[in-house]
């Protein structure tokens, strides 16, 4: 498989150069399985900070639907807005955190930036210019600490146990988005559907997250160096990564793949209109999808790490249109809502540390935090893209003809992945060596 062949290569490559010590040990056989300290505190602060952000996205869809009445159609546009209409801020938050080694401190500005966002939406009351102004806050914040915080952990992995460190923190990641809900599910009960102490709650678990990030998380001086080159990069010469031909076919197959995602968000709405259960249990769908994903995170991670990350990551796809099936078939009760809830977590299990897993052989590690910003802008602009025309399609053709729809773009998104993968895997012997030479010009000014 081409991962398990670039692992050995940068083992090999380790090992000759005398990498030994604690930067990289646990490259070869005795570090399998380790998973190292700042991984961990990543993990933590993702946790801390996934509770704040989970409650008020559990809680989003009732609000703007129920709660102020919008359509489908401007549902799917501010859906879109807070999964990527802030995809191009990856770009500057990559290339900020490659210069001079800042991840750190690219990374807590975007979760302070994150956390200041739920104020946003306590002040903005039923204003939808307000929410969206919020939501786009909260995204930015995203969009600045994202790439940061996986070159992070990239950088503090050894390159055979990727797929698990990214499994481990996606797994605490996880943690925080299975509290999340329940904790907004219980304010929303004692509060007699109160959102503005959702909104004050979700702030101080954020403004948490940041503090845990300051003391516990190393700075600069625990990273390697980024090249000279790097340092003199402007953000926009981060797309010359796409020169690496392996790393462009993942970013390629991600784009393609993320252009038939349907957001969670909408399968949660159908499954409470099929279903019809009460409003004020709702916030309780993104447990079991979280449920599944913490279960799975880490044994998928390790799958990856053994056999490949292609098909464990093409695989996940597939979990996500035995969702869109589902959903069309006349089937309904506990099968419904168990089968798209264990899909979806099948889904983001295989899909979300593992395509990360994936691209980090492809990047030089001067460049890692803008390839994975690269890779994650074109993947969320595909998803913005998904969630706009969905909510279209519901409003004009109506519901089961625009999940008919997504259910065929997504397969045909499966093969064209497939095949994209599969090319990589047949050069990318020839691909990797390119990235040394490669990457100083593209760094140049």
């Amino acid at each position: 498989m081409y991962l398990a062949t670039t692992d050995a290569v940068a083992t090999a490559k380790d090992k000759k150069k005398g990498k030994g010590d604690n930067a990289t040990k646990g490259s070869g056989r005795k570090g399998r399985g380790r998973v190292t300290g700042p991984v961990l505190a990543l993990g933590a602060v993702s946790l801390v900070t996934d509770i704040s952000s989970e409650m008020v996205a559990a809680i989003l869809p009732l609000y703007f639907v129920l709660g102020l009445g919008l359509s489908p159609l401007a549902f799917g546009f501010l859906d879109g807005l807070y999964n990527g209409a802030t995809a191009f801020v990856r770009l500057l938050g990559g290339y900020a955190a490659d210069r001079g080694g800042r991840h750190k401190l690219v990374a807590g500005s975007g979760y302070l930036l994150s956390a200041l966002s739920r104020l946003g939406l306590l002040l903005a009351g039923g204003a939808t210019a307000g929410i969206g102004a919020a939501i786009a806050a909260d995204r930015l914040g995203k969009g600045v600490r994202t790439a940061p915080r996986d070159a992070l952990i990239s950088l503090s992995s050894p390159p055979d146990g990727l797929g698990r460190a990214f499994g481990v923190h996606r797994a605490m990641d996880t943690t925080g988005a299975l509290l999340g809900p329940l904790a907004a599910f219980a304010l929303l009960w004692v509060t007699a559907d109160a959102y503005d102490a959702v909104f004050v709650v979700s702030f101080c678990f954020g403004l948490f997250g940041v503090l845990l990030l300051v003391a516990f998380v190393p700075g600069r001086g625990a990273l390697p160096a980024a090249p000279a080159a790097a340092r003199a990069s402007r953000p926009r010469k981060a797309l010359t990564l796409l020169r690496i031909p392996a790393f462009r076919r993942v970013c390629a197959a991600a784009a393609l793949l993320g252009a038939a995602t349907v957001g969670d968000a909408f399968l949660y709405l159908l499954l409470q209109r099929r279903l019809d259960f009460a409003e004020s249990w709702f916030p309780l769908l993104p447990l079991g999808t979280a449920a599944v994903y913490l279960l799975l995170a880490v044994p998928v991670g390790r799958l990856a790490d053994r056999v490949g990350r292609r098909g464990p990551f093409l695989a996940g796809h597939g979990a996500l249109l035995a969702a869109y099936v589902l959903l069309l078939l006349p089937t309904g009760g506990r099968t419904l809502l168990v089968g798209v809830l264990l899909a979806l977590g099948v889904f983001y299990a295989a899909t979300d540390g593992v395509l990360m897993a994936l691209a980090t052989p492809c990047l030089p590690e001067g460049r890692r935090a803008s390839g994975m910003a690269v890779l994650q802008t074109g993947q969320a602009l595909s998803r913005l893209l998904a969630a706009a025309g969905f909510g279209a399609a519901w409003t004009l053709w109506g519901i089961g003809a625009a999940l008919t729809c997504a259910a065929l773009a997504l397969t045909v998104a499966l093969a064209g992945g497939a095949a994209l993968l599969r090319s990589t895997e047949v050069t990318s012997e020839k691909a990797l060596p390119l990235e040394e030479p490669h990457a100083p010009p593209e760094g140049t000014p």
